[in-house]
């Protein structure tokens, strides 16, 4: 496992984000969190530091191109290098096509897959030049296949998952892995209130993709592994 690096997560005050950031930090890695919640931002930060890990905290709305560029002039003249990007931030709006408003499907575009873009093209330019560097975007099923109320979201995570696999092809010659994770079901907040009336009792927990980070951060850089899909081990095969 990868010691002595710096990693930034996005999304990192709760749910995936939240266990993402508390198992790299076991693993080593210096953190470097954003969300837009400083409180939650700062239980995280302490959870590590109490544990003997390091983190510091970059409180920043992912869905606000001048809230990125200030975030990624901040965390810059602290951390020099990142070596993992870690793109979780989201935003979930679930309605029928007719009742979503321009400002939520704007919200949905620019926090799932502006905010990606617009974080890689910023760290990216140390990564190739260094010829190392790992990107690990966290997309969803709803990337690999239509569900209904959810044309926002979908477009969005569709646009993650095609973002990732041409990324992926440039960055080769860098050496530098690019993965999308794709989960089914994983009980959190965002989930609760997006869909409250469905039964989590046997969705996946938000450690269970921290485990999958783990794996992709531990594998050889000669290794390419574009694509993770997760489901419950009792649910259907993805679509």
């Amino acid at each position: 496992m990868p010691q002595d690096k710096t990693a930034l997560v996005t999304g990192a005050g709760r749910g995936i984000g939240r266990a993402v950031s508390l198992a790299l930090a076991k693993a080593g890695y210096t953190l470097a969190l954003t969300a837009r919640t400083e409180e939650e931002l700062l239980s995280v930060a302490k959870e590590i530091q109490d544990s003997g890990g390091e983190a510091e905290i970059f409180p920043a709305d992912l869905s606000k191109e001048s809230e990125i560029n200030a975030l990624t002039d901040q965390i810059q003249s602290l951390f020099p290098v990142i070596d993992l990007l870690v793109n979780n931030a989201g935003a979930a709006i679930f309605k029928p096509l007719w009742e979503l408003s321009i400002e939520e499907w704007r919200l949905s575009l620019d926090t799932n897959l502006t905010s990606v873009f617009l974080l890689t093209k910023a760290f990216l330019p140390v990564m190739m030049e260094r010829k190392s560097g790992r990107i690990i975007n966290i997309s969803s099923v709803t990337g690999l296949k239509a569900i209904d109320r959810q044309a926002a979201y979908c477009s969005a995570k569709h646009g993650l998952n095609g973002f990732t696999k041409s990324l992926a092809l440039e960055l080769r010659p860098y050496n530098i892995a690019v993965h999308a994770i794709c989960p089914g079901g994983v009980d959190t907040r965002l989930s609760r209130e997006a869909m409250p009336h469905r039964d989590k009792s046997n969705w996946m927990t938000p450690e269970d993709i921290a485990q999958t980070v783990l794996y992709l951060v531990s594998l050889s850089p000669r290794a390419a592994v574009d694509f993770l899909s997760l489901r419950r081990f009792d649910s259907e095969p993805l679509a």
